[in-house]
Protein backbone atom coordinates (compact mmCIF):
# COMPACT_ATOMS: atom_id res chain seq x y z
CA UNK A 1 0.00 0.00 0.00
CA UNK A 2 1.33 3.38 -0.64
CA UNK A 3 1.13 5.67 2.56
CA UNK A 4 1.19 9.38 0.29
CA UNK A 5 -2.40 7.57 -1.08
CA UNK A 6 -3.90 5.10 1.04
CA UNK A 7 -6.70 3.13 -0.37
CA UNK A 8 -10.14 4.07 1.18
CA UNK A 9 -11.72 1.72 3.32
CA UNK A 10 -15.17 2.83 1.76
CA UNK A 11 -16.83 3.40 -1.82
CA UNK A 12 -19.54 5.31 -2.48
CA UNK A 13 -21.81 2.57 -4.84
CA UNK A 14 -24.33 3.24 -7.31
CA UNK A 15 -26.81 0.21 -8.24
CA UNK A 16 -28.54 0.74 -11.65
CA UNK A 17 -31.42 -0.98 -13.40
CA UNK A 18 -33.01 -1.79 -16.36
CA UNK A 19 -36.25 -2.85 -16.46
CA UNK A 20 -37.31 -2.69 -20.24
CA UNK A 21 -35.30 -3.53 -23.04
CA UNK A 22 -32.61 -1.28 -24.23
CA UNK A 23 -32.77 0.73 -27.08
CA UNK A 24 -30.86 -0.73 -30.40
CA UNK A 25 -27.06 -0.42 -31.16
CA UNK A 26 -26.13 2.55 -32.75
CA UNK A 27 -24.73 1.00 -36.05
CA UNK A 28 -21.66 0.32 -35.93
CA UNK A 29 -19.38 0.23 -39.07
CA UNK A 30 -15.76 -1.15 -38.01
CA UNK A 31 -14.42 -4.43 -38.25
CA UNK A 32 -14.79 -5.55 -35.03
CA UNK A 33 -17.09 -7.92 -33.82
CA UNK A 34 -19.26 -9.04 -30.34
CA UNK A 35 -20.01 -12.68 -30.04
CA UNK A 36 -21.62 -14.79 -26.95
CA UNK A 37 -19.27 -17.46 -26.09
CA UNK A 38 -17.69 -19.65 -23.50
CA UNK A 39 -13.86 -18.82 -22.80
CA UNK A 40 -12.09 -21.31 -21.34
CA UNK A 41 -10.27 -20.68 -17.53
CA UNK A 42 -6.73 -19.57 -19.11
CA UNK A 43 -8.63 -16.65 -21.49
CA UNK A 44 -11.12 -15.29 -19.67
CA UNK A 45 -8.46 -14.89 -16.93
CA UNK A 46 -6.41 -13.34 -18.90
CA UNK A 47 -9.18 -11.18 -20.80
CA UNK A 48 -10.50 -10.10 -17.18
CA UNK A 49 -6.61 -9.18 -15.76
CA UNK A 50 -6.48 -7.13 -18.72
CA UNK A 51 -9.94 -5.28 -18.86
CA UNK A 52 -10.05 -5.20 -14.99
CA UNK A 53 -6.29 -4.32 -13.96
CA UNK A 54 -6.56 -0.39 -13.87
CA UNK A 55 -10.34 -1.00 -11.83
CA UNK A 56 -8.67 -3.50 -9.70
CA UNK A 57 -11.07 -6.29 -10.41
CA UNK A 58 -9.88 -9.54 -8.66
CA UNK A 59 -12.73 -11.23 -7.53
CA UNK A 60 -12.95 -13.70 -10.63
CA UNK A 61 -9.00 -14.03 -10.37
CA UNK A 62 -9.40 -15.16 -6.30
CA UNK A 63 -11.78 -17.54 -7.13
CA UNK A 64 -10.67 -21.19 -6.47
CA UNK A 65 -9.92 -22.78 -9.57
CA UNK A 66 -12.41 -25.60 -9.85
CA UNK A 67 -15.24 -23.26 -8.69
CA UNK A 68 -14.20 -20.39 -11.75
CA UNK A 69 -14.01 -23.61 -14.27
CA UNK A 70 -17.66 -25.00 -13.19
CA UNK A 71 -18.89 -21.38 -13.26
CA UNK A 72 -17.47 -20.78 -17.25
CA UNK A 73 -18.27 -24.43 -17.88
CA UNK A 74 -22.19 -23.72 -16.74
CA UNK A 75 -25.07 -21.81 -17.97
CA UNK A 76 -25.12 -19.29 -15.09
CA UNK A 77 -23.08 -16.75 -17.02
CA UNK A 78 -22.96 -15.32 -20.47
CA UNK A 79 -20.50 -13.50 -22.03
CA UNK A 80 -19.91 -11.33 -24.72
CA UNK A 81 -16.78 -11.13 -26.04
CA UNK A 82 -15.50 -7.90 -28.47
CA UNK A 83 -13.09 -9.38 -30.98
CA UNK A 84 -11.08 -7.48 -33.13
CA UNK A 85 -10.75 -8.22 -37.07
CA UNK A 86 -7.32 -10.92 -36.20
CA UNK A 87 -9.48 -12.61 -33.32
CA UNK A 88 -7.64 -10.94 -30.31
CA UNK A 89 -10.00 -10.17 -27.35
CA UNK A 90 -10.24 -6.63 -26.35
CA UNK A 91 -13.36 -6.52 -24.26
CA UNK A 92 -16.18 -8.27 -23.00
CA UNK A 93 -19.47 -8.11 -21.09
CA UNK A 94 -20.19 -10.76 -18.08
CA UNK A 95 -24.17 -11.28 -17.25
CA UNK A 96 -24.75 -13.78 -14.16
CA UNK A 97 -27.99 -15.13 -14.68
CA UNK A 98 -28.07 -17.66 -11.59
CA UNK A 99 -31.10 -15.80 -10.44
CA UNK A 100 -33.13 -15.48 -13.07
CA UNK A 101 -35.11 -13.11 -13.97
CA UNK A 102 -33.20 -11.06 -12.50
CA UNK A 103 -29.80 -10.69 -14.39
CA UNK A 104 -26.68 -8.66 -12.89
CA UNK A 105 -24.26 -7.07 -15.44
CA UNK A 106 -21.10 -8.71 -13.38
CA UNK A 107 -18.35 -7.55 -15.04
CA UNK A 108 -17.86 -4.99 -17.94
CA UNK A 109 -15.14 -3.25 -19.99
CA UNK A 110 -12.57 -2.54 -22.82
CA UNK A 111 -8.54 -2.62 -22.98
CA UNK A 112 -7.19 0.53 -22.34
CA UNK A 113 -5.71 0.58 -26.05
CA UNK A 114 -9.95 -0.35 -27.57
CA UNK A 115 -11.12 2.82 -25.20
CA UNK A 116 -12.61 6.12 -26.77
CA UNK A 117 -13.45 4.73 -29.76
CA UNK A 118 -17.12 4.09 -28.90
CA UNK A 119 -16.96 0.07 -28.51
CA UNK A 120 -17.68 0.35 -24.93
CA UNK A 121 -21.08 1.55 -25.54
CA UNK A 122 -21.59 -0.74 -29.21
CA UNK A 123 -20.53 -3.51 -26.99
CA UNK A 124 -22.82 -2.90 -24.17
CA UNK A 125 -25.74 -2.28 -26.59
CA UNK A 126 -25.59 -5.18 -29.08
CA UNK A 127 -25.17 -7.34 -25.39
CA UNK A 128 -27.64 -5.96 -23.90
CA UNK A 129 -30.10 -6.42 -26.81
CA UNK A 130 -28.92 -10.32 -26.38
CA UNK A 131 -30.14 -10.32 -22.69
CA UNK A 132 -33.46 -8.90 -23.58
CA UNK A 133 -34.30 -11.64 -26.02
CA UNK A 134 -34.63 -14.08 -23.72
CA UNK A 135 -37.22 -12.02 -21.75
CA UNK A 136 -35.29 -11.19 -18.22
CA UNK A 137 -37.47 -9.15 -15.18
CA UNK A 138 -34.67 -6.75 -15.23
CA UNK A 139 -30.80 -6.50 -15.75
CA UNK A 140 -28.67 -4.63 -12.86
CA UNK A 141 -25.20 -3.53 -11.86
CA UNK A 142 -23.46 -2.10 -9.70
CA UNK A 143 -20.72 0.47 -10.41
CA UNK A 144 -17.87 2.75 -7.68
CA UNK A 145 -15.31 5.24 -7.72
CA UNK A 146 -13.12 3.14 -8.70
CA UNK A 147 -14.54 2.31 -12.24
CA UNK A 148 -13.57 3.78 -15.46
CA UNK A 149 -15.08 7.60 -15.21
CA UNK A 150 -16.81 7.06 -18.17
CA UNK A 151 -18.77 4.23 -16.63
CA UNK A 152 -21.69 6.04 -15.73
CA UNK A 153 -22.86 7.91 -18.40
CA UNK A 154 -22.48 4.93 -20.70
CA UNK A 155 -24.97 3.32 -18.58
CA UNK A 156 -27.19 6.10 -18.72
CA UNK A 157 -27.10 6.44 -22.11
CA UNK A 158 -27.34 2.79 -22.62
CA UNK A 159 -30.54 3.55 -19.81
CA UNK A 160 -29.98 2.09 -17.04
CA UNK A 161 -31.34 4.07 -13.67
CA UNK A 162 -29.98 4.33 -10.47
CA UNK A 163 -32.42 2.31 -7.59
CA UNK A 164 -30.01 2.83 -4.73
CA UNK A 165 -26.67 4.52 -3.82
CA UNK A 166 -24.84 3.92 -0.98
CA UNK A 167 -21.12 3.78 0.72
CA UNK A 168 -19.49 -0.03 1.16
CA UNK A 169 -16.62 -1.44 2.49
CA UNK A 170 -13.75 -1.13 0.08
CA UNK A 171 -12.19 -4.69 0.18
CA UNK A 172 -16.27 -6.53 -0.17
CA UNK A 173 -16.70 -5.08 -4.21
Amino acid sequence: MDNQHPQPTTLRVRYLEQTQPAPPPALYWGSERVTLEKPSLESFLALYGRVGDVPRWEQRAKMPTAELEALLRGNALHIYVLREVSGDAIGFCEFDRSDFPQIELKNFGLMPHAQGRGLGPWLLAIALQGEWRTKPGRIWLHTDEWDHPAALPVYHRAGFRVFDERDEPAGSL
